[in-house]
């Protein structure tokens, strides 16, 4: 069937997500082309390629960074899990294609702002971008990603200085940690 993803066994297709900050430790939050939907760089791996590879195609892709433009500070031990709510796929991917494995990648921009760029790829993913604090996207990603987005933010968090916990976080926005 074309078009139809590489998938493991239980449904999930693998999948790279990027996590980019800056100097302040803010992060990198797209938005997806002609929608009013925010969310980090992620894309899918290809057969025979690895997570590290994927990394970087998508990053080329999405954001128009080079590897000399950023600096792998660390990346998630394992695959993190989402699924995609039956009526987000496609129909014809229905009852094989249950969501998205990722491996989640934080890289720090050493290059300059001005090295992003949106349309380095004739189908862009994004028209706009902004920094972001580092826990912000967790309450800004559509619903059915945002535990793999706090999960993935939580977890590299250790590899940065200076970085609020997501307690703290809420705490300074007046609001306590929300059951999931």
């Amino acid at each position: 069937m074309a078009g139809f993803p590489m998938l493991d066994r239980d449904g999930y297709r693998p999948n790279v997500g990027i996590i980019l900050i800056n100097g302040k430790n803010e992060v990198f939050w797209g938005k997806r082309v002609r929608e009013h939907s925010w969310q980090f760089p992620q894309g899918g791996i290809k057969p025979g390629e690895s997570p590290e590879a994927a990394m970087y195609r998508e990053l080329l892709e999405e954001v128009g960074l080079l590897p000399q433009h950023v600096k792998i500070l660390g990346r998630t031990r394992d695959w993190m899990r989402y699924e995609v709510p039956t009526n987000w796929v496609r129909r014809e991917w229905r009852g094989s294609y249950k969501g998205q494995k990722q491996i989640w990648f934080l890289l720090k921009l050493v290059g300059r702002e001005c090295d992003v760029c949106l349309r380095a790829s004739s189908h862009p993913e994004f028209d706009g971008w902004r920094w972001n604090e580092y826990w912000a996207p967790v309450d800004a990603v559509i619903e059915f990603k945002r535990e793999v987005y706090e999960r993935a933010l939580a977890e590299l968090s250790r590899f940065l200085r200076g970085v609020e916990s997501r307690e703290a976080y809420l705490a300074r926005l007046g609001r306590a940690q929300e059951p999931h």
